[in-house]
């Protein structure tokens, strides 16, 4: 049984929401201010939150932000429940990284729809997860050898968020690896538009074009997180490679995977359609959440959009089609399937 945690600071509504919450099979666990809900929240780490904003204590903002920042809390879904109606709270909420905002007076279907859409969304990214760490872990054991080489000879960079750490056109000279952060790679188009090349987290390596030529950088490195870098010159990894072959190979298997996984993307993006994209992501919502045959399921645009990964208005347009087609039916902000065997002959 999935269990809720309910954070409202009006008794009538916390308990008349936490019943209609049991009498949908939901276990829910109840606090009556922002810091008794955080505490609870730590204690026993619930499936989803749903919670007030405006309350004593501590408001539903200052909840959402100290969840954020611990590992153990900051995947769980959460909801704002509030009367605040105006577009600017919707918008701060949402920014904040809520996952939904119901404004009150709502309806039982409204909150159950949501609650189900987000904890199929959640298990979704917690299998992603679970598959890429699994993969990192792997790749982290390989890649020992080549990381100490850094730690011992590289100079040591600190970037704070936002910072450039280096533009396209600019001299290649380090080679860097990520001792903490996050750094995105762009190249720009012609037209002035930025097309990310890469994301890279700690214990990857980038920054290299060429080993051995002094050429320009072909894309431009941004830290979206604070970071630490260890960089060496390439003409010193270049030595410090000569002398360890053990290290060389490590490298060749890392710039191997490296190309593989590009080759990957580049067949994902000729061959994967938004159609498909969509079509599989909602055919993940429909595995988590597990209806009953020729029952609907309730699932978010929003939730969709993101998991697909593409932008809302493609995913609305495609949907347009779906619907046309006799696949879904669409109520609100609301989807309803009504043929996945269709929806995975698409795939």
């Amino acid at each position: 049984m999935k269990i809720v945690l309910l954070i409202e600071d009006d008794p009538t509504l916390r308990e008349n929401t936490a019943e209609l919450l049991r009498f949908s099979n939901y276990e829910v666990s109840t606090a009556s201010n922002g810091k008794k809900g955080l505490e609870l929240a730590n204690n026993n780490i619930p499936d989803i939150i749903i919670c007030d904003i405006m309350m004593p204590e501590l408001n539903g903002y200052a909840v959402l932000e100290a969840l954020a920042e611990s590992d153990q809390t900051k995947h769980i879904p959460f909801i704002f429940l509030s009367a605040m109606t105006e577009r600017k709270d919707v918008r701060k909420g949402m920014n904040l990284g809520a996952d939904d905002y119901i404004t009150k007076p709502f309806s039982e279907e409204e909150l159950i729809s949501a609650i189900e859409s987000r904890l199929a969304k959640a298990a979704i990214l917690k299998d992603a997860r679970e598959n890429r760490e699994g993969a990192d872990e792997t790749e982290v054991k390989k890649l020992n050898d080549l990381n100490n080489l850094f730690v011992s000879n590289g100079k040591f960079f600190s970037f704070k968020k936002d910072s450039i750490i280096y533009r396209e056109g600019q001299n290649s000279n380090y080679i860097y690896l990520i001792n903490k952060g996050v750094v995105k790679c762009c190249k720009s188009s012609e037209h002035g538009k930025e097309l990310i090349t890469a994301l890279h987290k700690k214990d990857d390596i980038f920054g290299y074009g060429s080993f051995t030529e002094n050429e320009v950088q072909g894309e431009t490195a941004t830290v979206i997180k604070e970071t630490e870098l260890l960089g060496i010159f390439k003409n010193e990894l270049a030595n410090l490679l000569t002398n360890n072959h053990k290290v060389t190979f490590e490298l060749i298997q890392l710039l191997t995977d490296d190309l593989k996984g590009v080759k990957d993307q580049l067949l994902q993006m000729a061959y994967s359609s938004v159609h498909k994209k969509t079509a599989k992501t909602i055919l993940k919502f429909a595995e988590k959440l597990n209806p009953k045959p020729d029952d609907p399921i309730m699932i978010s645009r929003n939730d969709l959009a993101s998991v697909a990964g593409i932008a809302t208005e493609t995913l609305i347009r495609t949907m347009s089609n779906f619907k046309r087609q006799g696949l879904i039916e669409i109520e609100g902000r609301n989807i309803k399937i009504l043929n996945l065997n269709k929806l995975q002959d698409i795939c």
